[in-house]
């Protein structure tokens, strides 16, 4: 085999010729054989012999002395850039621009002495122009020979077909790892959505879309502390593996450090760290950081999600409406360009500005629209008992009027909340951390940002006060020894902090998943996480 042959080995790619339609040749006409129940393009046979046809060529590499997987090679520019640069070039024009760039190979069509292909980098797109009489005849058989999946680099020149397609005009090619399995087929994909979020590697390579929603979760993370900084806030991180699982109400994991000998629980919020970082005096901290909540799988909820919380001294609720606000308008003009979103609720859809005021209304008020009966928690726990019967909420004995009105709000009004609305003046039952309404003892300082009919962000301001904070603590404890194991327990370490003295203070919540559906515009939390918890793979 030639020095040239070997710089350039395997891959059938999908691309668009310049001067037709799409076509496909090799593996990709094979892909149409879609495994429903392996998910891997191509019936088990097929994909065996695929798979053992790209080993006989690595082998086939190997003997000859090359090295199918290179260790390094070093690209001038990316695709993008190289659009930047060269996307206003004339149809029909040669430059002696020279280019050094890499990618896996989508698409290719052989036109006898020409090869058109399609390379992708993790930004864009461009075409390759192989032609015989500029590399040679070994180096253009080892193009031909290419597969679908390789990664390769090439040097050339920069031009445009006289179509006006952007193209590098190759002169030499070189294999940078060989794909040994073939992708899925561009047309048909990932068909069955498990094996989408499960071999999210394969549906990265075919699927833009996703691609897309993973581009605007990285643009609103970045908007966020961008904006964050911009306000004074210092990041930072606090520990997973807490002594308590405190901060929200949440079924924990359970683990244990078997050099301590003692049990720890992933954190369930990343709240009562912040806190004490606030009673030491660092005033304004955020942490974007992972969660992990032992409880079911759906379209909004995952065991392990994206939480981003800050804390800010001498602020109230109020100031933290504000800064959600601004931080999800902001993240969404970075992110898509636009502060317009399209909402979709369970049976209808509406058009947002989120640069527009966003909605407030206290819960209680909306339960009242809902059913048509004024509620409040001082009201006795039987008549709320039997107002949740008429709504189809069957109360646990434990609850309380608070945790009533709650349910009742889940039922009756959440799933109307299409566009932004604060939902405030949260029952004390249900908010152990939050502060007494300054006009209604029975109420506290906090809100619920819903949008979509889902909750996206959670604040309040913060109880200080150590005595009723153990109070509130011991209520959960004796809750959760009742039954309810999402309640909370008695941290003494937390106490001890607050007895240092906790200034006034904001806080705030955002779950960074659900921002990302909403910008997104999807309907399921696995499309914006890149490995969602699934059920085991079945063999």
């Amino acid at each position: 085999m030639s020095e040239a042959r070997r710089r350039c080995s395997n891959y059938r790619a999908i691309t668009v010729s310049d001067d037709d339609a799409p076509t496909t040749t090799g593996n990709a006409a094979n892909a149409a054989e879609l495994d429903d129940a392996t998910g891997d393009g191509l019936l088990a046979s097929g994909l065996a012999a695929e798979k053992a046809n790209r080993l006989a060529k690595i082998d086939a590499l190997r003997s000859a002395g090359a090295n199918p997987y290179p260790y390094r090679f070093d690209r001038s520019h990316t695709l993008v850039e190289l659009r930047a640069l060269h996307g206003g070039l004339e149809a029909g024009t040669e430059t002696d621009f020279e280019v050094a760039v890499a990618g896996r190979v989508m698409l290719m069509r052989d036109s006898g002495k020409l090869v058109f292909a399609t390379m992708r980098d993790r930004d864009g797109e461009v075409q390759l122009f192989v032609s015989k009489a500029v590399v040679g005849d070994a180096a253009f058989e080892a193009v031909k020979d290419l597969d679908l999946g390789d990664w390769v680099g090439v040097h050339g020149t920069m031009m445009t077909t006289r179509k006006g397609e952007l193209s590098v005009k190759v002169q030499r090619c070189e294999l940078l790892s060989k794909a040994v399995r073939p992708m899925p087929d561009k047309w048909h994909g990932l068909t069955d959505t498990d094996t989408r979020f499960r071999q999210r590697y394969a549906d990265l390579i075919v699927n833009e879309e996703a691609r897309r929603a993973f581009r605007i979760r990285h643009e609103i993370i970045a908007s966020i502390r961008r904006t964050l900084h911009g306000r004074g806030y210092v990041e930072v991180e606090t520990p997973v593996l807490h002594v308590e699982a405190g901060g929200a109400h949440a079924r924990p994991f359970v683990t244990h450090h078997n050099a301590l000998d003692m049990q720890l629980y992933l954190r369930i919020a990343l709240e009562l760290h912040l806190k004490r970082l606030i009673v030491g005096g660092m005033e304004r901290v955020f942490e974007i950081g992972r969660i992990f909540r032992n409880e079911g799988i759906s379209t909004r909820h995952n065991p392990e999600f994206t939480m981003m919380e800050l804390y800010q001294a001498f602020a109230d609720y109020s100031e933290m409406i504000e800064i959600t606000e601004t931080l999800i308008t902001q993240a969404a003009i970075d992110a898509t360009g636009t502060s317009l979103v399209t909402v979709y609720g369970p049976d209808a859809q509406v058009d947002v500005d989120l640069a527009q005021p966003w909605r407030r209304a206290r819960m209680i008020d909306l339960v009242a629209e809902a059913t048509g009966v004024e509620v409040h928690p001082s009201q006795p726990v039987e008549q709320l008992r039997a107002l949740a019967a008429d709504h189809g909420v069957q109360p646990a004995p434990q609850w309380g009027s608070g945790k009533i009105i709650e349910e009742l709000f889940e039922a009756t009004a959440e799933s109307s909340l299409l566009a932004p609305t604060f939902v405030t003046g949260h029952p004390v039952e249900i908010s152990p951390l939050a502060r007494q309404d300054r006009h209604d003892p029975f109420l506290t300082e906090r809100f619920e940002l819903f949008v979509g009919a889902r909750e996206l962000a959670n604040g309040y301001s913060e109880l200080n006060d150590p005595v009723e904070q153990r109070a509130r603590f011991e209520d959960e404890q004796a809750a959760k020894e009742a039954g309810d194991a999402e309640r909370g327990t008695v941290d003494e370490d937390y106490l001890r902090a607050l007895e240092y003295g906790l200034p006034p203070t904001g806080g705030l919540g955002i779950g960074i998943d659900r921002v990302a559906m909403l910008l997104a515009g999807v309907h399921s939390i696995k499309e914006v996480i890149l490995f969602p918890t699934l059920r085991p793979e079945q063999s």
